[in-house]
């Protein structure tokens, strides 16, 4: 009689073995002449070498599985019984508009046509510009993207960054070590992750330094190799800030950054390095560029109409700016592309 114990770590319990140890029992019963017991966080295998060999196999394809998946289905223990470990779900895993597999079961992909025109830059450049307005999915695409990197072992961690600037608010001063005033900035990036990664998975990426979340002035002097980085509202960074950011690349790294031209909240006459980036890096081959549209906003279906409010009065004032200016000097001045002499 051989034994033998596997460790379950950074793994959900009941995802895993399912309710009231389901999975194990569904294992255990296609193995009549061997004893598979579930205590804690541990497996223990009885039995013949042979089949504790075939056990020990089966047991490993799942925790692949479950890593890959965020879950054990029935199913799951089923097809790999039958030594069959090309799943339905890793075929909707391959298909071209899917990015990745989410932590709850869902499938998480690109909806609009400039959503999954994002994906394709990210996936033909090492960095990629992503603009719009909110909700358009910029950074939950981005973070998927991330993730699917990750999962598929093409970077060693992910990076993922914010400046933390109020919006437009003085908060004061806030308790907590570092970690504690930052993480409300952040916010965003945690509940993205927490879709698509299960939570003990999760936790052990970020204290293991595989997933980083940090401010951006914690990039300073680093080389983000083998890396997926992304820095997200870089509409609020300066100019000095951005170029140290994009100065970070290492050979083997992919970079996204992504930000919104209409909410800068940087103090009165700061110009935003994002802007500043755009003009300065337009011809630089191998970057891409995107400018997400209101169409593309996927909240609630309001939000595409206060964007559409928002750009029409921004545009109007910047109209009237024009005019004003123009009736100083008497010069005629554009107007949706026509020039209108100024009395």
């Amino acid at each position: 009689m051989v034994e033998k114990v596997i460790t379950l770590e950074n793994i959900s319990l009941i995802d895993f073995l399912g309710t009231e140890n389901q999975n194990i029992k569904q294992l255990a019963a296609a193995f009549p002449s061997s004893k598979i017991i579930s205590r804690g966080n541990e497996i223990k295998i009885q039995g013949q070498t042979p089949e504790i060999t075939k056990i020990h196999e089966i047991l490993s394809s799942l925790i692949d599985h479950y890593h890959k998946f965020g879950k054990i289905t029935h199913n799951s223990v089923n097809r790999y019984l039958s030594a069959d470990s090309f799943t339905d779900e890793e075929v909707i895993i391959t298909s071209p508009d899917v990015i990745v597999y989410g932590s709850k079961g869902g499938i998480i992909k690109a909806k609009t046509p400039n959503q999954k025109k994002l994906v394709e830059l990210v996936e033909n450049n090492d960095l990629v510009f992503a603009l719009g307005p909110a909700g358009t999915g910029k950074t939950y695409i981005s973070v998927a993207m991330a993730v699917r990197a990750l999962k598929n072992k093409e970077v060693k961690k992910i990076i993922i960054s914010r400046p933390v600037v109020e919006a437009g608010e003085n908060l004061g001063f806030l308790p907590g070590d570092m970690k504690e005033k930052v993480d409300p900035y952040l916010r965003p990036i945690y509940d993205a992750l927490e879709d698509m990664i299960p939570m003990e998975k999760l936790k052990y990426y970020q204290e293991s330094k595989i997933i980083e979340i940090a401010p951006l002035a914690y990039m300073r002097g680093r080389t983000l190799s083998n890396a997926f980085v992304l820095l997200d509202e870089a509409q609020n960074t300066t100019p000095a800030q951005i170029k140290m950011f994009l100065t970070r690349m290492g050979p083997t790294s992919k970079v996204m950054i992504n930000g919104d031209r209409s909410q800068i909240d940087l103090p009165h006459r700061q110009k935003s390095g994002l802007i500043d980036a755009l003009h300065t890096l337009r011809n630089v081959k191998g970057i891409g560029f995107i400018e997400m549209q209101p169409e593309d906003v996927m909240r609630h279906r309001l939000v595409r109409d206060i964007v559409d409010a928002y750009t029409q009065a921004d545009e109007a004032r910047q109209t009237a700016k024009l005019e004003a200016e123009a009736a100083e000097s008497g010069t005629p001045v554009k107007v949706n592309g026509r020039k209108k002499k100024v009395e």
